[in-house]
């Protein structure tokens, strides 16, 4: 935490937990609920079997085409309601997020036959939100900052070895 001259603290109140939210997170809880709205709107397209899709004979993963589309309408309101969870940092919003980003992958990988461009953008978005979600902060290490551990208001480590001057005595 920072500290004025006077050794006031500002920041989080003592005794409450501050959870960090990265840029990784961010991105990761943005791309998440465009990834929700984008199957959820694929999912009602499917369930209201329009003609934009093409709906394969020979297939091995056939199902009807309005069966697909709930499946990706309750994969998209997952991922919707889950990236709006990953915002507030917490571990459990993580795990959800990767498993339903897992479970979003396949299911887009499994689309590609009826609409191969849709269902690829899909996967990279998926992919990267695994990919961002496991990328995000720490629950401390060496790499963290303020509360997290790591380095202090001057940018030198708590153990740096140095004196006040900066040079080694």
């Amino acid at each position: 935490m920072a500290s004025h001259a006077g050794g006031v603290q500002t920041g989080v109140a003592p005794g409450h937990a501050h959870r960090a939210v990265s840029g990784w997170l961010v991105f990761a809880a943005v791309m998440m609920i465009f990834s929700g709205l984008m199957n959820l709107l694929q999912g009602i397209s499917a369930i209201r079997t329009d003609r934009v899709f093409l709906v394969t004979q020979s297939y091995i993963f056939q199902f009807d085409l309005a069966g697909w589309g709930w499946v990706h309408f309750g994969v998209g309101i997952a991922l919707l309601l889950s990236g709006f969870a990953v915002f507030t940092g917490a571990m459990w919003a993580r795990v959800t997020g990767v498993v339903l980003a897992g479970l979003a992958l396949i299911a887009n990988f499994l689309w590609l036959p009826y609409y191969p461009v849709w269902a690829t953008v899909l996967l990279i978005i998926d992919a990267l939100v695994i990919w961002s979600l496991c990328a995000g902060p720490s629950r401390g290490g060496a790499g963290g900052r303020g509360e997290m551990g790591g380095r202090g208001e001057t940018g030198r480590g708590e153990m740096g070895g140095r004196g006040e001057t900066g040079r080694t005595a």
